[in-house]
């Protein structure tokens, strides 16, 4: 048994901010939470390894519930481009060049930055699969390497307008999807996911779409999907199946249920209201969507209808920053200003989903400081300017907070970041391997 206790002279717990604070956790779960006197007395807490946070705030690790973790080699060369122009100039250009060990040197690169940034677990919506396993196992390695928490989103993809590393058969997409589950699957420490994601409607066929929601259904998981991320998706949908793209979803044989949509930015009211009725989720990407000028989902109208959402970056190529706590300020500013209304929503809710309504999202147990959840916190520095006056933390840390201010990292229970340095992966290292990498790449 391996025990921790974390003391922080403040902290927010359930979405509100509270005084000095302990948290003790046995083998990276949460058992309780409280008044640090109390906590330390605790029986548990005897011979735990001590983390005193002083001059600190304890909030729960963020949680990216939608990445592409290889698209942040491409950061930069894609830039200010149009939708179809990115994806043809940036992404298939680039990343049908990269084998296992790149993938691995970019899964170091994106999730070490987010660790840097208080991400202590990712949804890789993973689609360079070259047919194999080999590219998301060495995603998934680098993770457990810098001791970060995955969920790793395998897609089922067989468009053949896309490059050939990231189309499959439907009866090899199936099979692969489940080899990596049994390798991986990890369901007492949950610090390995695998769910199935079929890509989208012009990236899978209606028969792979129900081919990964099925495997969803047999694994016990959610699955993801990109849905109606640009206009002229909604349009294709029309006229490919006869309705809009989640009526077209929803119409096969699929429990939409355990879906977790992704984007979108054009559903109608019909369509929130489906999204609603089905308990189906929603990876929101504010960042990604302003970036690719995507459009505006209705964010308010989905948390009052009480759909499930969780923030997303979306690749490094789409968005260029990979910070939750930064998607968090943006989904404010943008339902803000999309509907005139600076109460349109508040700090709080956006908090809410980058972590706890994030990991309702992903099924895990995960984005609260709570008995019975995983203990992933993330350390802010009190004495940063960023964070003054300390009279309003919840709304400071998503309005004001600078990610200088992110100090300390711990997932599953173990320092994955302290003093604003990664603890297991040298930072230089990556930077090395990124560089050798990219040394060729330019943008046209």
């Amino acid at each position: 048994m391996s025990a921790l206790v974390v003391t922080a002279d403040q902290a927010i717990v359930e979405g509100r901010a509270r005084g000095a604070t302990a948290v003790l956790a046995v083998d990276g779960a949460i058992v309780a939470v409280g008044d640090p006197a109390d906590v330390v007395a605790d029986p548990r807490a005897a011979g735990a390894q001590r983390l005193a946070w002083s001059r600190r705030a304890m909030v729960p690790g963020t949680i990216n519930t939608h990445n592409h973790s290889f698209q942040s080699l491409l950061r930069g060369i894609g830039d200010d481009l149009p939708f179809l122009a990115w994806r043809e100039q940036a992404l298939y250009r680039y990343s049908p060049r990269l084998g296992a060990e790149d993938m691995g040197t970019a899964a170091l690169f994106a999730f070490g930055e987010m660790l840097l940034h208080g991400v202590t677990t990712v949804c890789d919506f993973y689609y360079l699969n070259a047919q194999g396993n080999d590219h998301a196992s060495a995603t998934i390695e680098a993770a457990r390497r810098l001791g970060m928490r995955i969920v790793l989103a395998r897609c089922f993809y067989d468009w053949d307008g896309a490059p050939a590393s990231y189309r499959e058969t439907l009866p090899q997409a199936v099979a692969n999807f489940e080899a990596l589950a049994r390798r991986y699957q990890d369901r007492a420490r949950y610090l390995t996911t695998v769910q199935p994601a079929p890509h989208s409607q012009h990236g899978a066929t209606p028969a792979m779409i129900e081919a990964g929601a099925g495997c969803a259904r047999d694994a016990g998981t959610p699955w993801h999907i990109h849905l109606a991320e640009e206009e002229y998706q909604v349009r294709q949908s029309l006229e490919r199946f006869g309705a809009r793209p989640l009526h077209a979803v929803a119409a096969l044989d699929v429990d939409a249920s355990r879906m977790i949509a992704v984007h979108g930015c054009w559903f109608d009211a019909g369509e929130r209201a489906l999204l609603a009725e089905r308990g189906a989720a929603l990876a929101y990407c504010p960042g990604s969507n302003m970036f690719l000028g995507d459009g505006v989902t209705d964010l308010v109208d989905l948390v009052a209808r009480g759909v499930r959402v969780g923030l997303g970056t979306d690749g490094g190529c789409s968005n260029n920053r990979v910070s939750v706590f930064d998607e968090m300020r943006t989904a404010a500013l943008l339902q803000k200003v999309h509907r005139t209304d600076g109460q349109a929503i508040d700090a709080e809710t956006c908090f809410a989903l980058g972590t706890r309504t994030a990991g309702e999202v992903l099924d895990l147990p995960i984005g609260r400081i709570a008995p019975g959840y995983r203990c992933d916190l993330v350390a802010l520095d009190l004495d940063d300017p960023s964070l003054w006056p300390i009279q309003a933390l919840e709304k400071n840390v998503v309005y004001a907070l600078s990610p200088r201010a992110v100090t300390d990292v711990v997932v599953d229970g173990q320092e994955v970041v302290a003093a604003r340095r990664l603890c297991h992966v040298p930072l230089d290292e990556i930077q090395l391997r990124v560089s050798e990498l990219t040394r060729e790449w330019r943008r046209d």
